[in-house]
């Protein structure tokens, strides 16, 4: 039975009906839907639109309906959508009374809210992932603060960082993806819908505050009209997702270079790996190639939302039923991305050895030549020139900084002296740049204190 009937003489047409349905992918609402709908009969009752005898039947009947889903004995099936299907089985359950469950509700507050409810809950799992990645990212930082590598600027050898200091980047992107799921979930929970009706709200003396209160909300949402047209809570969750997916694209394409024989500063374990039908020796990185095009996928997702809305008037209209798949896919695409990328790093094994030969080769300590030689009193625009032409004549010569003589050295310059040797040292360059935030070892710990700590307080927060 259709929801809607009596306006109709005629039944919609099947090919309608199929072009209409969201049953397929709205059925993931069922939770919040049944939730909803038993804070909506609790407040009604309490209102004394329902008597006490239909409130118990209504919630007793969607409390056996929430179980037997759960149970796996209940299929969601044979229904324009879900909230169809919840109300149509209720009332094949318990009868009248089931009838009168929609009462001062339409499906456009009710789907309104069943979202929010969703993506809320949605949310806070991918809050707990970005955790669990950000703690393996800390993890294995810990584990190379002293692992020399190049850092680089245009994909060229600039200068010398820890392999660890790397890793503290990305769990410093991550960290930020966490505020913004956090924000946008508060803002998701600040108003609820529940109460707007179809657009212009009821004649019934509802208690929206209760409702509001009863399933999480601050306050119920101020205006009917967006209350059932906003979908600003999918699009900014949206953001968000598209966000934490450019930044594990960012890191995908770090590995797939750090994997590769040019660099080889890490390799992959093998169960997160994939060989060749026809290369026996190959070994690629094919979980962060798909990260990579995930991001693509997830992007469109968010451009899906902004599309569909862009040019909607007040107050819902049936575009708006394109905002689940999108949302969904992009919830499922990002929480699929981080269960597999925590445990690939988790095992990845890191390769120090070719991280120092790196970066002995990239003359990636003229920074610090150039610093040296303006400590001792040189301007450091003529220290930059004549440490450029140092770096050009060892490059004519097959040579590194520091495999160059004192007496080489001082025919650069006078200032020049024996300490030049521990000021270009790789391992003294790291821990020289005491700077906020740096790459030395004490910097890079810190680094990783910081981050614990802000996870330690999400965590005891989401006990």
């Amino acid at each position: 039975m259709k929801l809607w009937e009596g306006r109709f003489a005629a039944p919609t047409a099947a090919d309608a009906d199929a072009f209409n349905e969201s049953l397929s992918f709205d059925k993931k609402l069922y939770k919040a839907d049944i939730t909803a709908s038993l804070a909506h009969s609790e407040m009604l009752g309490r209102c004394g639109i329902l008597s006490d005898e239909d409130r118990l039947a209504i919630q007793s009947g969607l409390k056996a309906i929430l179980a037997d889903i759960k149970a796996g004995t209940l299929e969601i099936s044979g229904q324009e959508d879900i909230h169809s299907f919840v109300e149509n089985e209720l009332v094949s359950r318990i009868g009248d009374a089931g009838k009168r469950l929609h009462t001062a509700r339409s499906r456009n507050d009710q789907v309104a809210l069943d979202i929010r409810l969703t993506l809320r809950d949605y949310s806070k799992t991918l809050q707990a992932y970005i955790v669990e990645l950000v703690r393996v990212l800390c993890k294995k930082a810990a584990e190379n603060t002293a692992a020399v590598m190049p850092g680089y600027t245009h994909l060229q050898r600039a200068q010398p960082i820890t392999f660890g200091h790397a890793l503290m980047a990305y769990a410093s992107m991550l960290l930020r993806d966490l505020q913004r799921f956090e924000d946008a979930t508060a803002r998701m929970d600040a108003q609820c819908p529940l109460g707007s009706g179809a657009l212009a709200g009821t004649t019934y003396p509802l208690d929206r505050q209760f409702t509001a209160e009863k399933l999480g909300f601050a306050a119920p949402c101020a205006n009917s009209l967006d209350g059932v047209s906003d979908r600003d809570f999918c699009i900014e969750l949206a953001n968000a997702i598209s966000i934490c997916m450019m930044h594990l694209s960012r890191l995908s394409e770090e590995i797939i270079l750090w994997c590769s024989w040019e660099f080889k500063f890490i390799e992959l374990d093998d169960a997160f790996t994939t060989g060749s039908s026809i290369m026996p020796q190959k070994k690629n990185p094919d979980v962060t190639e798909l990260i990579r095009g995930k991001t693509g996928r997830v992007y469109g997702d968010l451009n899906t939302l902004l599309v569909m809305m862009k040019g909607l008037p007040l107050a819902y209209n049936k575009d708006m039923q394109e905002d689940k798949e999108a949302i969904f896919d992009a919830v499922d695409t990002l929480e699929l991305c981080l269960k597999t990328i925590t445990p690939m790093l988790d095992t990845m094994k890191t390769l120090p050895a070719n991280m120092r030969r790196a970066a002995a080769k990239g003359f990636i300590n003229a920074t610090d030549c150039a610093d040296y030689l303006t400590k001792k009193g040189m301007p450091f625009r003529d220290a930059y020139k004549l440490t450029g032409c140092m770096v050009s004549d060892c490059i004519a010569k097959d040579k590194t900084l520091e495999e160059l003589t004192l007496d080489e050295f001082k025919g650069y310059s006078a200032l020049f002296e024996n300490d030049i040797y521990d000021a270009i040292d790789l391992v003294k360059c790291c821990e020289g740049r005491t700077s906020y935030g740096g790459p030395s070892e004490a910097s890079v710990n810190n680094q990783i204190a910081l981050a614990n700590a802000q996870l330690d307080a999400w965590e005891e927060k989401n006990a």
